[in-house]
């Protein structure tokens, strides 16, 4: 085997090899994503009615097909989770402490297309200065 090639058998990269990033993979079909940011206390009830007190460092919205989850890291329980915002019966923003009881979903959806717009305006100030940039290099 070549000492440059990727070990089957190995989670780590063979010697002399850079580690790739882990790939995402892509939606389900029928599902998309709006990125979502920001840290949370949830009370969530689970699928037996049970309720619990969840911390999430959200990364997006999961929309799809009659249901809608929010995803993210919850260190409580050592990972990624996904949690289905119908079941989500309070939502605290840990940053401003705003508290969410009713309505978690179109707050939810509300604080993605923020973010959206945001990096969409982020993504064009760069793409600017960057052009900007270019054109003083040249003069």
């Amino acid at each position: 085997m070549n000492a440059h090639a990727f070990s089957p058998f190995s989670s780590a990269p063979a010697e002399g090899v850079a580690e790739a990033a882990p790939q995402v993979p892509a939606p389900a079909p029928g599902w998309s994503l709006m990125p979502l940011g920001g840290r949370f206390e949830l009370v969530y009830e689970d699928g037996q009615g049970v309720w619990s007190r969840r911390t999430v460092e959200a990364r997006e919205l999961k929309l799809g097909p009659g249901r809608t989850l929010l995803g993210g890291i919850d260190p409580g329980r050592g990972g990624y989770r996904g949690f289905r915002t119908d079941r989500i019966r309070r939502l605290t923003d840990t940053a401003t402490g705003e508290r969410v009881e009713g309505g978690i979903l179109d707050w939810l959806m509300a604080r993605a297309e923020a973010r959206r717009r945001a990096d969409a305006v982020r993504i064009r100030r760069n793409a600017r200065a960057r052009r900007r940039a270019a054109l003083a290099a040249i003069a």
